[in-house]
């Protein structure tokens, strides 16, 4: 894999996974597809000055995108990776899952672990409360999204929309997941790191992969509400893996 240094390198990289994904119908895809189209938003943001610091963004997303495509090549070639992700990637072969479940598992990961890791690498020697108004309206970009991602699984579930309108949820499904508590969480773990030491990172760090290797549970075993609907939603699921990928990259 050639070194990633920037964010045109990154989407470009994503592209590479997302086609390998379609070409071996590898659920794994799901998620590459949604992060490449947040990428792709927060590069044309950048460009079009929503950021205090878009060099500083840039580097971020750069730094952060890297731990997701680390982890996903060390799981492709059997090496050590988090075990966070090593649950989500294992996952990947679970056909009881719905589509949003693999978004899910992967939002988990790179959300609760990773941001905060590749926040506070970045303002190692500086004032890491610089960064809390950029951090923030990363937010705001994928409140904007949840249309867009909500579209392309209700191509792929037709009733979707109507399930989630009887559960009082249509709206908040990925936003509270992935913004209102995983985001918080982040940036709070983020904090953590930047006011510890970096001798004792990679203990932090261990730790903190363990406690979001145990939040995945709530994904894949939502409780019996929720895991009834899951399987009325996956009755009315449409396409092969590939279908959907496609389907979601539209």
């Amino acid at each position: 894999m050639k070194p990633i240094n920037t964010i045109d390198e990154v989407i470009q990289t994503l592209d590479l996974i997302i086609e390998e994904a379609i070409k071996n119908q590898d659920s794994l895809g799901y998620f590459a597809v949604l992060y490449q189209k947040v990428t792709q938003k927060v590069k044309e943001e950048i460009e079009q000055n929503y950021f205090e610091d878009g060099q500083r963004m840039e580097k971020l997303d750069v730094v952060f995108a890297r731990r997701y495509i680390d982890a996903f090549f060390a799981w492709k070639n059997n090496k050590p990776l988090s075990l966070c992700w090593e649950v989500a990637f294992t996952q990947a072969t679970n056909n009881n899952l719905l589509v949003v479940q693999h978004l899910l598992l992967g939002m988990n990961a790179h959300i609760n672990l990773d941001l905060g890791i590749a926040a506070a690498e970045i303002s190692s020697g500086k004032n890491i409360d610089d960064l809390e108004e950029d951090f923030k309206r990363i937010n705001n970009i994928l409140a904007a999204m949840v249309d867009d991602v909500q579209r392309g699984l209700s191509s792929i579930w037709p009733f979707l929309r109507k399930v989630l309108l009887w559960l009082g949820q249509v709206d908040n499904l990925l936003v509270d997941f992935s913004m209102k508590l995983a985001r918080n969480g982040a940036w709070n773990f983020a904090k953590h790191m930047a006011d510890t030491k970096k001798p004792v990172w990679p203990e932090t760090i261990q730790a903190r992969d363990k406690k979001v290797a145990n939040k995945a549970g709530l994904v894949t075993h939502p409780g019996k509400m929720f895991s009834l609907v899951i399987q009325i939603i996956r009755w009315t699921e449409r396409g092969t893996v590939a279908n959907k990928i496609q389907k979601l990259r539209r």
